[in-house]
């Protein structure tokens, strides 16, 4: 019962849509009606400026790092719970009721939710998110690139626990929301990082 309680909490935690409500105190009303449509900082910052891009940011981690710490708080020396409370906040952020399910592709919730779990692994797949979209200057590259690290750093520090298994899931997760942006990256249409809008 308990299980199911946290669990339910931390996906209405991680739905919370801080970027589509950073977007509108900033004058956007709807972020999904601009830009990439994607309900996230990326999206926030390119059209709503960077203090909101920044704001969005940190409050999208935040959801995250609290969902899976409540948990780790609830269940301590377990990391079963942490791990499923950590998956529940990126698939509400991913497909929040609050918006009908049209929700961003959960990489800084993500991050903040594997934070407090696999700080190491967690550092490491920022580093590869900063090397791979600072290389390519694809911001979704570097998200693919960054979670898909999470999931092996996951694996080598802490072997396959139920981490690396939410780790994994939310890996697949998140190259599935960018499954639209590696084709266009494919097709030479992405846009990149300092890239001017199409007029």
């Amino acid at each position: 019962m308990l299980a199911l309680q946290v669990t339910a909490v931390a996906y209405l935690i991680g739905s919370i849509p801080f970027s589509f409500l950073v977007a509108r105190a900033f004058g956007v009303h709807d972020v999904r009606r601009v830009g990439s449509g994607n309900v996230g900082a990326t999206n926030v910052l390119r059209n709503a400026g960077k203090m909101a891009g920044a704001l969005a940011l940190l409050l999208d981690l935040g959801k995250g790092a609290a969902a899976s710490a409540l948990a780790g708080r609830l269940a301590p020396g377990e990391a079963a719970l942490p791990a499923a409370a950590a998956f529940a906040a990126i698939v509400g952020h991913m497909y929040p009721v609050w918006l009908r399910f049209q929700g961003g592709k959960g990489v800084a919730t993500g991050l903040g939710a594997f934070a407090p779990l696999a700080p190491k692994a967690a550092l490491g797949s920022l580093l590869v998110f900063g090397l791979v979209a600072g290389a390519t200057r694809y911001v979704s590259l570097g998200s693919v690139a960054g979670g898909l690290a999470m999931a092996a750093l996951v694996v080598a520090f802490r072997g396959a626990d139920p981490v690396a298994v939410a780790a994994a899931a939310t890996a697949l997760l998140v190259v599935f929301r960018h499954r639209s942006n590696l084709r266009r990256i494919l097709g030479g249409t992405e846009r990149r990082v300092g890239q001017p809008k199409e007029q």
